[in-house]
């Protein structure tokens, strides 16, 4: 296990280091939430008020969610990168777990969410969100949970395309129906019935209304289902992932 945690450091702060030299996609990957958080938030207000409760209260969870999916989807943008300069073929020839090549890119991924998530909930708190400090703490976790669970995804299929030609419409044909049905922007509620029966099928869905939920303090039957649902996609997206870094050592 030591050997493990000191292996996927060393990835860790490679791959650290090569963000911190050019943090354009960062910066990228924060404006969007924060723009409809600014721009998009206060159109909110009058429908939310129809709910009852603070309007972004209810709008800041998700876009957590959006930044944990939207951002750790494209994470394995890189690897295509790293695959072609043949920084992969010389990971591999190492005696260093497969595993912990995936673990070490996850690491940098969930350090650079936390980070982003942070000032997304301080900007919301600056703009008149109401919540909990364990409300805070309960609904980051599932992002990263989440956020994690896209980005070993992504890795996976970066590795299996290897070409961002082929990723890049992969991700924007799942990634629509995921901000349509998962109540991020608006509540599923306000659309026809069908369109809500269907949501309900949208693991993604589930892990909104948990992250909600813990931001109003209602840890009732749907921050169940959330947190199931995250483990689950955080469980199988970090098999998927491994499996294809063994895979590559074939």
């Amino acid at each position: 296990m030591n050997t493990f945690f000191r292996e996927s450091w060393i990835v860790f702060n490679r791959q650290l280091r090569m963000n911190l030299r050019n943090p354009a996609w960062v910066i990228i990957g924060m404006l969007q939430p924060v723009l409809y958080l600014l721009l998009f938030g206060p159109l909110l207000k009058p429908l939310i008020a129809q709910l009852g409760g603070n309007a972004y209260t209810w709008f800041v969870p998700g876009m957590l969610v959006q930044l944990g999916i939207f951002g750790a989807f494209f994470a394995g943008f890189s690897l295509i990168g790293e695959w072609r300069e043949g920084v992969v073929e010389a990971e591999r020839v190492t005696p260093a777990h497969r595993s912990a090549l995936l673990f070490g890119r996850l690491y940098r991924d969930l350090l650079q969410l936390f980070v982003q998530a942070v000032i997304l909930v301080v900007l919301g708190l600056i703009m008149g969100m109401e919540t909990s400090f364990g409300g805070i703490v309960v609904g980051v976790v599932l992002t990263l949970m989440l956020g994690g669970a896209c980005a070993a995804a992504s890795n996976a299929l970066a590795l299996t395309t290897k070409s961002e030609d082929v990723m890049a419409p992969v991700i924007n044909v799942v990634m629509m129906p995921v901000l349509l049905l998962s109540g991020i922007l608006l509540p599923m509620s306000f659309g026809a019935g069908w369109l809500e029966r269907l949501s309900d099928f949208m693991p993604i869905r589930h892990v909104v209304d948990a992250v909600r939920a813990a931001f109003f303090g209602d840890f009732d039957g749907s921050m169940v289902w959330g947190v199931g649902w995250t483990v689950a996609l955080f469980a199988l997206a970090v098999w998927w992932g491994t499996a294809v870094f063994k895979k590559e050592n074939a």
